[in-house]
């Protein structure tokens, strides 16, 4: 069953303790200033992160986890304060302060900080919780040095370099965020309710990490230095490296870089704070919303870490959490909802047990049935609990779970940063197992009679605008006005500044070491007499193999009318065989702690098979079954095809939907391109189940079939275990035919109105290319690089942080087989409509009639060559590889070809792609916002103005 609504997602979360080696002297081998605090070694029997830990005299913890399995290295530099830190009327200031963390220090110029990492070939990024906020970076190995100095740069000498300018221009980035992913996003308001209703006010919970945008109107610059000051200090901080390191080289540069920062006030732990509620609350919210939901949230005593969490995590599975579920049965496979769960919201102060349920489109009744059924089938959990087989089959999942983490460098470290930050332990994975393990149906039954049983809880119905009425009951509780204090201005005086001491020049950035060299993983293939192809790799880095099918059963398959019908037949084949109802088979799978997933793509249905090595034999043999036997039962497909139906509501409510969809209709208009792959709401409703088993025995094939192989497990291996699939005899899949796309002429404007939106999607679009791996199309990404594929390109810089206008703004090539395009987007402030427009066409006339600039063209060269070492470390991104060398015939080299590209190719070439590519003039404008108040404005641009409505 495809998840419609994905804003709440049930998580396990897992804590313990590992076993560790402690040393409370320093080596006489570290650096002065570095003590080893404790070391733990690798044990093939455990699951678990080797892991060094140290601490600097200034108190900052330094965490190494070696790992020379790739040529790349993961940085993450964890502060425990998040927004629970922060003070009554002073909302969102760690997020804010996230922002500011990237605007450069005083070493480190404006916006150079992107620029630096993204020149290096790596990644970046930050995030802001309610209890911590991190900072992180992967980069290829021989870029550690200059990551070091980077992040030591902005926690010794970020406010030498903060302004009043740089602090407005990130105020207006922070609330383009919130209304971008907020205001303006279905359902976008939940937790914000949820909070101020579940939590008294001045609770540090009860407002969300993106804060209020009224907090962060009434104060300035110093109010953010002064967050820094008292909690942005090394010895509130925990520095995590992983990846392919020497640990004594490291340890050298950590020390140079941060063992002079001067430590910062003392951090005491925060109180627990569980909520409490004096009675039943009951809130009603007003969306843009078509379908109504109903949350529930009961307040509980534990807190992340604490014994009883893996057991609400237990009771949370077995309440909403998949097909054997207990609000599955009762409510989804009812067609009662449309979507219904529940999940363990587990923080560092408190926790909070939700259950939710959506209602359909048409139903015009209100809520309170739906309220109902949720609580008549908490009532019937409350006599049946949880049966021992499925605490079984929640173990599997997290023993799988815990390996697969442990896939990525990244994945380790932030493991390890996190446990450290909350617990001063940074690898608990063992005993989180063995929590999990000890979790038994009477401690569930306690647990729902402690926190569930008749307690109070706050009730939330989110019902369309102007129809309260539908709610749950009328509401007895509305969020009071703020009580906020009185605003008191930070003088610089009263700000004391730590200044680090250095024996260096640290104006001077680290020079690198020798460049890296991705390799390229080992390929070998496999040809079957069936007609089908196998590509595959490999790596022994952890028990598991990742398998992707390729069948030729895609959405360019469907005929017209029937648009939607790949994913239907895709969602019917995860509906159980005819020797294994869908409860059996996912049960099976749990207990595996496997994955068996069935998706449509344009030109194929993808069949996902994940399982630890061990398993594999048994993941496949359910898969020999669910490929072979589906069951294709007339109460399924009617289920599915509702959902379906549901689901484009849902999605057809969010502007992004409707950009994109507007895009497929301006560009390719009623061709096959212009159609969405999810259907409309009369193409869906035309599919039979017939037409659903019609497409699966036409296109449901080996003849044609791809299959890329991934992990622990060798060729002879896997030639054996998919015996059942060399078997499998099936005539090719009809052809695809061909399909002309009538010219676009002239300029136009199209709006689609979006009524009462704060904001407006942006987009310059025009047809570009197929696509191809190293022809013009990618020569013409090469010349958008600087352009708009990048956070430091002309375009983001422009409206984002010059004009303040968006969260971000990009373009890109978007391309298939037969043909592409070239999108250029931003979702902003609606009273920024215009202004980004003019601000647009401007950046690409300017781009397409003067080219880059010489600085621009290394910059390109730099970036892009050196990302290969990021392109391929974990079974995923080498599936990923593996599966476009095939789909589109590649050189198993192509990468390198990529490469000489990059290194060879003169700015003339690229101009003259810009020239071709980037003339305004050739875009057609597309703009989602409310139009009432648009169109005069738009009119101004003296462009032809369509109104387009959306095809349903």
């Amino acid at each position: 069953m495809k998840k419609i609504w994905l804003g709440a997602l049930s998580l396990i979360f897992l804590y313990g303790c590992s076993s560790y080696e402690s040393s409370n002297q320093a080596s006489s081998a570290l650096p002065k200033g570095v003590t080893l605090i404790e070391e733990t070694k690798a044990d093939p029997n455990k699951v678990m992160i080797p892991y060094s830990k140290y601490r600097l005299d200034n108190g900052l913890t330094v965490i190494l986890a070696p790992d020379d399995s790739d040529p790349l290295v993961h940085v993450d530099v964890t502060y425990h304060v998040g927004s629970a830190r922060e003070e009554v009327g002073k909302s969102g200031f760690a997020h804010f302060f996230e922002h500011m963390m990237f605007q450069g220090s005083e070493h480190v110029g404006d916006q150079q900080h992107f620029k630096i990492i993204t020149e290096a070939g790596g990644t970046l990024n930050g995030t802001t919780t309610r209890d911590r906020t991190n900072y992180f970076e992967t980069v290829p190995s021989n870029q550690l040095e200059k990551m070091l100095w980077l992040e030591a740069d902005r926690m010794g000498f970020l406010l030498g370099a903060v302004s009043q300018k740089k602090f407005e221009i990130q105020r207006d980035t922070v609330k383009n965020e919130r209304a971008q992913n907020y205001d303006n996003r279905p359902y976008g308001l939940i937790w914000e309710k949820m909070g101020e209703a579940m939590f008294p006010e001045g609770h540090p919970y009860s407002w969300q990490p993106i804060g209020y945008v009224e907090d962060l109107d009434r104060v300035d610059v110093n109010d953010l230095k002064a967050f820094f000051l008292r909690w942005y200090g090394p010895n509130n901080a925990v520095l995590t490296i992983g990846g392919d390191i020497d640990k004594a080289q490291t340890l050298a540069w950590v020390e140079k870089y941060f063992g002079s920062i001067p430590k910062g006030p003392e951090v005491d732990k925060a109180p627990k704070q569980p909520a409490v509620l004096p009675n039943d609350r009951y809130v009603t919210l007003e969306d843009r919303i078509r379908q109504p939901m109903v949350v529930i949230g009961w307040p509980t005593t534990s807190y992340r870490g604490a014994k009883d969490q893996a057991v609400l995590e237990a009771m949370a599975d077995a309440i909403g959490g998949g097909t054997n579920s207990l609000l599955y049965q009762k409510l989804i496979k009812t067609q009662k909802a449309l979507d219904a769960g529940a999940f363990n919201d587990c923080n560092e102060l408190a926790c909070n047990f939700y259950v939710y349920a959506m209602g359909a489109s048409t139903d015009k009744d209100g809520l309170k049935t739906l309220y109902n059924e949720l609580l008549a089938a908490l009532n019937e959990f409350e006599k049946q609990g949880i049966s021992e087989e499925r605490l079984k089959q929640i173990t599997g999942l997290s023993e799988s779970g815990a390996v697969f983490a442990l896939q990525s460098v990244k994945g380790k470290v932030s493991q390890l940063a996190s446990n450290e930050t909350f617990f001063g332990q940074p690898d608990r994975l063992e005993q989180q197992l063995q929590q999990i393990r000890a979790v038994t149906p009477k401690d569930v039954a306690t647990a729902y009679d402690t926190f569930i049983n008749g307690k109070h809880k706050v009730t939330l119905s989110v019902v369309p605008k102007g129809r309260k009425d539908m709610a749950v009951e009328p509401d007895n509780f509305v969020t009071p006005p703020r009580t906020l204090p009185n605003y008191s201005k930070i003088t610089e005086e009263e700000l004391v500044l730590r200044r680090p001491v250095d024996s260096f020049d640290r104006s001077v950035m680290p020079k690198v070491a020798q460049g890296v060299k991705a390799k390229m993983p080992e390929l070998y293939s496999l040809q079957f007499d069936n007609g089908s192809e196998l590509l595959g790799t490999e790596t022994r880095e952890t028990p598991t193999v990742e398998i992707h099918f390729q069948l030729p059963a895609g959405d360019r398959y469907v005929a017209e009318g029937k648009e939607g019908l790949a994913g239907l037949t895709a969602s019917m084949m995860e509906e159980g065989t005819t020797t294994r109802s869908v409860e059996e088979l996912q049960a099976e799978l749990d207990r595996l702690g496997s994955r068996i997933g069935f998706s449509a793509g344009a030109y194929t249905t993808r069949v996902s098979v994940s399982a630890l090595s061990k398993n594999l034999p048994e993941t496949l043999t359910l898969l020999e079954d669910t490929l072979f036997h589906p069951a294709m039962k007339q109460q399924d497909f009617d289920r599915l095809k509702a959902q379906t139906l549901e689901g484009l509501v849902y999605q057809h409510q969010k502007p992004s939907w409707m950009a994109s969809q507007a895009t497929r209709e301006v560009l390719f208009g009623d061709s096959v391109f212009g159609r969405s792959s999810d259907g409309t709401e009369a193409s869906i409703a035309s599919i039979t189940l017939d037409d659903v088993k019609r497409f699966y025995r036409k296109h449901y094939t080996p003849q044609g079939a791809q299959i890329v192989v991934v992990g622990d497990i060798s060729p002879k291996q896997i030639k054996k275990q998919l015996a059942f699939w060399q078997s499998w005899k099936g005539e090719a899949a009809p052809l695809i035919r061909p399909e002309a796309v009538a010219p676009i002429t002239g300029q136009h404007i199209f709006l689609v109105d979006k009524p009462a939106a704060p904001q407006s999607i942006v987009r310059l679009v025009r047809r570009g290319l197929p696509f191809d791996a190293t022809g013009e199309l990618y020569l013409s990404r090469l010349a958008n690089f600087n352009l708009a594929g990048n956070f430091n390109s002309r375009i983001n810089q422009n409206l984002r942080e010059d004009k303040g206008y968006t969260y971000g703004a990009s373009g890109y090539f978007a391309s298939n087989r037969e043909v592409g395009a070239i999108v250029f987007s931003a979702q902003v402030r609606a009273n920024a409509t215009i202004p980004s427009i003019e601000e647009l066409l401007k950046e690409l006339k300017n781009y397409s009639k003067n080219g880059m600039t010489d600085d621009e063209l290394e910059f390109m060269r730099l970036a892009v060559g050196q990302q290969d070492a990021l392109t391929y470390e974990t079974p995923s991104q080498k599936a990923s590889l593996l599966s476009s060398i095939l789909t589109y015939s590649l050189d198993k080299d192509y990468l390198k070809q990529r490469n000489d590209i990059v290194e060879s190719v003169d700015k003339t070439t690229l101009d003259k792609l810009a020239a071709k590519w980037f003339d305004p003039s050739q875009y057609q404008i597309i703009v989602v916002g409310d139009a009432k108040s648009l169109k005069p404005q738009l009119e101004k641009l003296n462009i032809p103005i369509e109104e387009l409505e959306i095809t349903q």
